[in-house]
């Protein structure tokens, strides 16, 4: 059963749900013991489940801090892109780890974008063709006791803007050796 922190409005659409499926099974993230439990319809919420078994503990008995890392990895990124659409390009630019307590029992994170985040970004790139947003993640166990908090940057163009960028940095790549 979910802990009550993971209750949510949202519902699950055919589409995400099958999403949430396949990412399940999809190698890469399969083995990184996490377990996606929900996606919303609308992108924007996602939550995770985190076992602490024998794929995912280390040498003391805790939960890997690469795995609390790699389970967390690839959600504001995809949950942006399908928001924004196609006429964006969105990448993970940098993440970092902050260890608060040893996970020695189930951990659960809750992604949220709000309508806030979302028109702050793409005000943003309307206004400069890119942005860099900060989101943050935290792993509790079922109390709501932190465990891990994650600081990711993803980078957020309108995709015009970063086809123009990458040519202009090719072609001066070449200008240079001429």
């Amino acid at each position: 059963m979910k802990p009550a922190f993971l209750q949510t409005t949202r519902t699950e659409s055919g589409k995400s749900w099958r999403f949430r499926t396949f990412m399940n099974w999809y190698p890469m993230y399969f083995g990184t013991g996490g377990k996606i439990l929900f996606w919303s319809g609308d992108w924007r919420e996602v939550h995770l489940r985190l076992r602490r078994n024998i794929w995912t503990y280390n040498y003391v008995g805790t939960i890997f801090g690469g795995s609390l890392f790699s389970a967390s990895d690839p959600f504001y990124m995809l949950m942006l892109y399908h928001i924004l659409g196609r006429e964006f390009v969105v990448w993970d630019k940098a993440a970092s780890i902050r260890f608060r307590k040893p996970g020695r029992t189930t951990l659960y994170a809750r992604y949220v974008l709000t309508d806030e985040v979302i028109d702050r970004i793409r005000a943003e790139v309307a206004a400069n063709g890119q942005t860099e947003e900060v989101l943050l993640l935290d792993w509790v166990d079922a109390a709501g006791v932190v465990h891990a908090q994650i600081e990711r940057t993803i980078y957020v163009a309108d995709k015009t803007h970063y086809e123009q960028k990458k040519q202009d940095r090719q072609s001066s790549r070449f200008d240079r050796k001429a």
